[in-house]
């Protein structure tokens, strides 16, 4: 495999068509035939003969995979080689495997870990150990697939307790730890022949907006961008170049406050994924990066209700920014045609002066350098090293102690651990019965005595069976997880529809919630409350309770009908019933 990463002046220009297509990631989510009942949601696991064309014949530079593409081991590593034979440089295989809330593969095969905050929570005490040593098990657990991006780490400052799609994401809130924990990432997953792309430049930390959603904002000075949301990437650039930087579909008038003439026919603040000022001067000549620039997701709202594809795409590229990810949908026959008529009127944008051929060949050529890294370690994925190598114990092991050695003792007048006698009562209210049923069993594997638990599920309940469980019982623990997932977390903007189905109980759920902790305070029950997830919480909860606990992660591996289990129940029973100290940080404030 030869790859020739740079062209001298005497040498012939790639052809127009490689050139482009090497600077579009295609997403593949779901393929349907003709026929097939649409909107397309059937998962696209073995490449079919006409995508496998539709890559080589436009010579795509890569594809991004998502959960319902990684179904199990041999499925993946059969998936990545046929991909591979596409072309005849190295394909980008990408995939968003931050650990934690974001992870695509399934969490019972693969290690997926308890998230960027965890790791924030034991800085004090271990400094960046899990940061690297956690990158280097994704890493090697990725490329045993044939996976050779990550979309990760994530290095936004999550600044801002309302944000909701950053916040556990995140490995806190101040910039120079996230520096530190980024770059050791950046560093182990590299070395392990995974490509990381730091993200969301210039930041996505102190949002209330989900981009995937709408249109983000920062109103900050330009010194406290400097101070905060740009320290960690300035860092990691300085530090060590990492393979990608990912843009951030958010404003930023503060750099760059010069308006773009929508497909609407409106002007409007640039986002910073069009902005030459903050892609070009900010990040090339200023921060000196020299990598390779990768957009958002093009079809997330942020920018698909103001721009078409083909408007998103020139504005992306007269940006600066190399690869466009997911610029246009390919879910059936009739897309492949859509997309055909899109790619021709990239080449004519170029033909026609509207793109920079110029610019095109020098983005090119950076994606061609990175190939060239990427293939100095690639390796034939083989069945038999990825299941040797996903889930094992010794990653398992790895993945345990970070739970446990993030657990975090916010307030504790005296009742943890619990000091339990035989046959107790105690009583559980959870967000749904999963984690409810996670719990449960982490505590009575953990006892050394027979305990009773009884569950209330805040998904659905009768108050008054729930009161008679907090009136019987001898210890009540409730649990939340604020804010609600995101559509980056299950997957994208695919899967907002299903997020509309939890409308009902981000709602409702912490009116609930309350209600029954004010009913065990009233009724002097001993209450522990765990905030599963960004513990900003803890302040609405903490006055009714006189323990509470921080996990940072409420992720189930295992779930059968009597045997449902994660790395952060467990350690939450081995704290709360005195088997081990919790010895987190809190890395954000409360």
């Amino acid at each position: 495999m030869t790859i020739s990463p740079t062209i001298s002046a005497n040498d012939a220009l790639p052809p127009l068509t490689t050139m482009i297509g090497q600077k579009l990631m295609l997403d593949l989510r779901y393929f349907c035939n003709e026929g097939d009942t649409l909107p397309c949601r059937k998962p696209m696991t073995k490449l079919p003969s006409s995508l496998s064309d539709l890559l080589e014949k436009y010579q795509i530079g890569g594809v991004i995979l998502f959960a319902e593409n990684v179904q199990n081991t041999k499925q993946i590593v059969e998936l990545t080689q046929s991909l591979q034979k596409v072309s005849t440089s190295p394909v980008l295989i990408a995939i968003d495997q931050e650990g934690g809330r974001v992870a695509r593969i399934n969490r019972a095969k693969a290690t997926s870990f308890t998230g960027n905050m965890s790791i924030g929570a034991t800085y004090e005490r271990h400094g960046d150990k899990y940061a690297t040593e956690v990158a280097s098990v994704i890493a090697k657990e990725l490329s045993s697939l044939g996976i050779n991006v990550n979309f990760a780490p994530t290095v936004d400052v999550n600044s801002n307790p309302l944000n909701p799609v950053i916040n556990v994401r995140s490995f806190g809130e101040d910039p120079k730890r996230v520096a530190i924990l980024g770059a050791a990432q950046v560093a182990a997953f590299e070395q392990h022949g995974v490509v990381s792309a730091l993200k969301h430049f210039p930041g996505h930390g102190d949002t209330q907006v989900d981009s995937h959603t709408g249109l983000p904002k920062v109103a900050h000075s330009l010194t406290q961008i400097q101070q905060q949301e740009l320290l960690p990437f300035a860092h990691i650039i300085e530090k060590q170049q990492p393979g990608m930087i990912m843009t951030a579909h958010i404003q930023y008038p503060a750099l760059d406050s010069s308006k773009v003439l929508n497909s609407k026919g409106q002007q409007m603040i640039r986002p910073a994924t069009m902005s030459r000022a903050i892609m070009q001067d900010l990040l090339r000549d200023q921060l000196g990066y020299q990598g390779v620039t990768i957009t958002d997701a093009l079809d997330m709202a942020g920018i698909s209700d103001f721009f078409s594809p083909l408007d998103a795409v020139i504005e992306t590229f007269n940006a600066g920014v190399d690869i466009a990810l997911m610029p246009i949908p390919v879910r059936t026959p009739s897309d492949i045609k859509q997309f055909e008529a899109f790619f021709s009127k990239l080449e004519n944008a170029v033909t026609n002066g509207t793109l920079q051929q110029s610019a095109i060949l020098t983005s090119y050529q950076r994606v061609q350098k990175l190939k060239a890294q990427v293939a100095k370690h690639a390796t034939r994925p083989s069945f038999g090293i990825a299941q040797a190598t996903l889930g094992n114990p010794q990653h398992r092991q790895l993945e345990a102690q970070l739970a446990l050695d993030a657990i975090t003792e916010v307030k504790n007048d005296g009742i943890l651990p619990f000091k339990v006698q035989k046959n107790q009562h105690i009583h559980l209210i959870m967000p749904d019965r999963q984690k409810a049923l996670a719990l449960k069993q982490a505590l009575l594997s953990t006892s050394a005595l027979p305990l009773k638990i009884t569950i209330t599920s805040l998904q659905a309940f009768k108050p008054k069976r729930a009161h008679q469980f907090i009136n019987d019982a001898d210890w009540v623990i409730s649990a939340h997880a604020s804010p609600q997932q995101s559509a980056a977390e299950i997957g994208g903007m695919d899967d907002l529809a299903e997020l509309h189905n939890y409308e009902l109980s981000k709602h409702e759920q912490p009116k609930a919630l309350l209600a029954l902790m004010q009913y065990a305070s009233t009724h002097n029950k001993p209450s522990l409350f765990i905030s599963l997830r960004a513990p900003y919480e803890i302040s609405k909860y903490a006055q009714y309770n006189q323990a509470v606990l921080a996990s940072y992660a409420y992720n189930v591996d295992v779930a059968q009908e009597n045997d449902v289990r994660g790395p952060a129940y467990s350690a939450l029973a081995q704290v709360i019933l005195g088997k081990a100290k919790a010895l987190g940080k809190l890395p954000v404030s409360i």
